[in-house]
C-alpha cells in the first residue's frame, strides 16, 4: 500500500474539512463527499466551507468533489469516514459500490446507535471488512488547531503496521505529527469514551466547580476509562498514551470541545433539546453516553463506571444536574 493510492473523506463538518486539509499537504488530488449541493457549490466557487472551518482556503484544483457517495466511493482505495456517528448508518444505507477490497478509515468519535458497534466493528460486521483493512485515526487533535496549523498530534491504529505507517504519511506535515499503534479497538473506544467525559467535565463547570474539582473529575475519568476498555477489549495498552489520556484532557478542557460546551450548557439549565438547539455542531458524547451505558448493562459483571452513569442520568433520565454531580462527588477519590 503506497501513498499513489487515491483517497476520499466522507463528510463535511469540521472533522472532515480538517483532514482533507491535511491529505492536501501530501497528495495531489483528494475525494471528498458532501451531501449539501450548496456546500459543494460554495467551496468550488469561494475555496472554502461555508459552514465549518471558513478560514481554511483549499486549491480547489486539489479536489474532487462529489455529493454521490458511491461515486467517491468507487472512485478511491482508501476511504476515510467523519460523519458523525447518529448519521452514519443513513448515509452508509446509500452504499451499493462495493468496498470490500477498500481500506476503510474512521474518524467517527462514537458508536453507530442502530448497530451498537464502533465504526470499525460495524464495518467489519456489515460490510464483512477484514481487520486488517480498518484504520482509526485517534488524537489528540481538534480541527480547529489544524486549521491554525497549531502542532497537532495524531495516532494511525490498524493491525496491518504497513498500511498504518502509510496512511500516517499522508497525514503528517510540518505541524501534523503521527504515531502508529496495533490497538484498534481500544484508541476507538477511548474516542468514544472522552467525548462523555468531556461533557461531565462541561458540566461540573457550568455547576461552578473549579478546576481542583476538574483535575479529581479527569484523574477518575482516565481509570474509569481503562476498566470499560479493558472490559471490552483485553490487550496490553497503556492508558496514559497521548491516544487515551492525551486526548481525553484536550478534550475535557479545551475552549473548542464541543462536548464540553454542551454539557456546560446543561450545567447552566438548559434543557437537552435547547443545548443541542443552539449547537451548530454534533456533540457525539449525547450519543456515546447512552451506547456506553448500555453495553456495561449488558455485560454480567459490570464495570464500575460513576462519571457515565451521572452523565446518563442528567441527560436520559432527566436527573437534576446539580443533585446528580453532589453525589457524584462522594464517588470520586
Amino acid at each position: 500500500m503506497e501513498n499513489h493510492l487515491k483517497y476520499a473523506v466522507f463528510g463535511a463538518g469540521s472533522w472532515a474539512t480538517a483532514i482533507v486539509k491535511m491529505l492536501c499537504e501530501n497528495l495531489g488530488e483528494v475525494g471528498w463527499y458532501m451531501r449539501s449541493v450548496y456546500t459543494k457549490e460554495h467551496l468550488l466557487k469561494e475555496q472554502h466551507n461555508p459552514n465549518y472551518l471558513s478560514s481554511v482556503e483549499f486549491h480547489t484544483e486539489q479536489l474532487k468533489l462529489s455529493n454521490d457517495i458511491n461515486e467517491m466511493a468507487e472512485y478511491a482505495d482508501v476511504l476515510i469516514f467523519a460523519i458523525p456517528s447518529a448519521f452514519m448508518h443513513s448515509e452508509l444505507n446509500k452504499l451499493t459500490a462495493d468496498i470490500t477490497s477498500k481500506t476503510i478509515v474512521s474518524a467517527v468519535k462514537g458508536i453507530i446507535p442502530e448497530s451498537g458497534l464502533l465504526v470499525g466493528e460495524h464495518f467489519h460486521d456489515i460490510y464483512n471488512i477484514p481487520f486488517k483493512n480498518i484504520v482509526i485515526i485517534a488524537g489528540p487533535c481538534h480541527a480547529e488547531e489544524v486549521a491554525l496549523e497549531r502542532l497537532s498530534y495524531l495516532t494511525i491504529s490498524c493491525a496491518d503496521s504497513k498500511k498504518a505507517k502509510t496512511i500516517a504519511k499522508s497525514l503528517s506535515s510540518n505541524y501534523i505529527k503521527t504515531k502508529i499503534s496495533d490497538d484498534i479497538i481500544g484508541t476507538e473506544y477511548a474516542a468514544m469514551l472522552k467525548n462523555i467525559y468531556a461533557i461531565a467535565a462541561g458540566i461540573a463547570h457550568g455547576l461552578g466547580y473549579g478546576d481542583n474539582f476538574q483535575s479529581v473529575l479527569m484523574s477518575n475519568a482516565i481509570r474509569e476509562m481503562k476498566r470499560f476498555i479493558k472490559k471490552m477489549h483485553k490487550m496490553k495498552r497503556n492508558i496514559n498514551n497521548s491516544a487515551y489520556l492525551g486526548d481525553l484532557l484536550v478534550t475535557g478542557y479545551s475552549v473548542f470541545s464541543r462536548n464540553r460546551m454542551f454539557g456546560n450548557m446543561i450545567g447552566k439549565g438548559y434543557t437537552v433539546k435547547s443545548a443541542q438547539m443552539e449547537m451548530s455542531m454534533v456533540a457525539e458524547g449525547y450519543y456515546a453516553t447512552k451506547s456506553a451505558h448500555l453495553l456495561n448493562d449488558k455485560n454480567e459483571r459490570k464495570t464500575k463506571l460513576p462519571i457515565i452513569n451521572a452523565v446518563y442520568e442528567v441527560l436520559y433520565e432527566g436527573k437534576d444536574p446539580k443533585k446528580t454531580f453532589a453525589k457524584l462527588t462522594e464517588k470520586l477519590d
